[in-house]
């Protein structure tokens, strides 16, 4: 009788340790890809936070910075643009700012922004593009900004939905040379399509700027410098987690798999003090990629600050690059 109640009694504990570590779970992965529920617990300002403390704080760059956002903001003024949207598969409506060009052109890019980030911050590459001849589209990605979502992507369910803005702009421009552009987990989600054999064959380029090699390791090291959890078991048991809630898993938003199929020319740009993405990740894209392939390490620039470091270098190599391969 004693023994019954002893395994009752040690059943139940488990059980009850079993439920906390789902709802911990569940706290993680609504902590880190959920933005609403990051913003209930100022998890975006904690990260924003931590992030802008890793970049680097020179006058060189600060300078840099202001001058090229009070151009943007400049040109923002008298450039004509209009909202657009499309319809994912799974019913949520993604939101994205169009801006044609001046002249008829055949050359599109789609600027793709970075974890818990916004359309907005990559209009100083709109600025750019658009003086080169380019029509620009930037979209808000999934579940930020104006877009709706259940989790941000990743990478992953990002590739699915920025394959709806490349049918847009085939739609507009049928012989389109399309060129993706992202930071972060946006240049992720570029080198995620250049693997696919459903969105390859419209890409003429790739610039990659920041990329990490893939969302699971991703997520490991950031729930133990956020959080003070280790990898194992976490991020595995955050993954099954976020396949039943979200439909995908962490290991499936593979940049480092995808450029090793890919056959559009990449340009990999990372600064080599970047404390939020390790510049190895971009070296151990470069190395693994099929593709015609260029590297530009951009010395004493942080995450995020490659083209405020030298805007003239970071947009010259993009340039020289581009006209090689368009």
């Amino acid at each position: 009788m004693r023994k019954k109640k002893a395994v009752k009694v040690i059943l139940f504990i488990f059980l009850v340790l079993f439920i906390i570590y789902v709802i911990l779970i569940y706290f993680l992965v609504s902590a880190c890809l959920v933005p609403s529920f990051m913003d209930r617990l100022s998890a975006f300002e904690d990260i924003t936070r931590k992030c802008y403390a890793e970049q680097v704080q020179t006058t060189e760059i600060q300078e840099n910075q202001s001058r090229l956002l009070m151009d943007t903001a400049k040109w923002l003024e008298t450039a004509k643009r209009q909202k657009i949207s499309v319809q994912t598969s799974d019913g949520y409506t993604l939101i994205a700012a169009e801006f044609g060009a001046k002249e008829e052109s055949d050359k599109w890019v789609l600027l793709l922004h970075g974890y818990t980030g916004w359309k907005e911050e990559m209009y100083q590459f709109a600025y750019w593009y658009h003086e080169q001849g380019f029509h620009v589209l930037v979209p808000d990605l999934r579940c930020q900004g104006e877009s709706e979502g259940d989790f941000i992507g990743m990478g992953w369910t990002d590739h699915f939905d920025c394959a709806l803005w490349v049918d847009y702009i085939l739609a507009c421009t049928p012989d389109a040379q399309i060129v993706l552009h992202g930071q972060s987990m946006g240049a992720a989600a570029a080198l995620i399509m250049s693997g696919s054999e459903t969105s390859a064959d419209h890409i003429a380029a790739v610039v990659s700027d920041s990329a990490y090699t893939d969302a699971y390791s991703m997520f490991g090291d950031k729930i133990t410098e956020w959080f003070g959890l280790p990898a194992f078991p976490f991020v595995d048991s955050a993954c099954l987690m976020l396949r039943l809630r979200g439909g995908y898993d962490l290991r499936d938003a593979s940049a480092l798999e995808a450029v090793k199929r890919s056959k559009v020319p990449t340009l990999f740009i990372h600064g080599d003090e970047d404390k939020m993405i390790a510049v190895e990740m971009s070296q151990e894209l470069y190395d693994a990629a099929s593709c015609e392939k260029q590297l530009f390490i951009v010395e004493g620039a942080g995450h995020g600050q490659t083209q405020d470091k030298d805007p003239d270098a970071y947009y010259g190599v993009i340039a020289d690059f581009l006209g090689n391969v368009l």
